[in-house]
């Protein structure tokens, strides 16, 4: 499921090994946008950054699924 808007706090769950990873940084660069995901309980390991990847109205990002139900908030 995408999601209308990226936010720092939003858990998404990575597709290849079904691990939530919590959104802890969305910054600009350039043209682009990306977040910062670290693994969920995991405070240790490093931070991910993915390249988010804008359709029309709704964001996604790449090898991740949006796991909650509604982005309203």
């Amino acid at each position: 499921m995408p999601a209308r808007k990226i936010q720092v706090g939003q858990v998404w769950k990575k597709d290849a090994t079904g691990e939530s990873y919590l959104i802890t940084k969305v910054y600009n660069e350039a043209l682009a946008t990306y977040a910062m995901l670290r693994k969920a309980g995991a405070e240790s390991e490093r931070a991910e950054k993915v390249k988010v990847d804008r359709r029309g109205a709704v964001n996604l990002l790449p090898g991740f699924s949006y796991t909650q139900e509604a982005d309203e908030f």
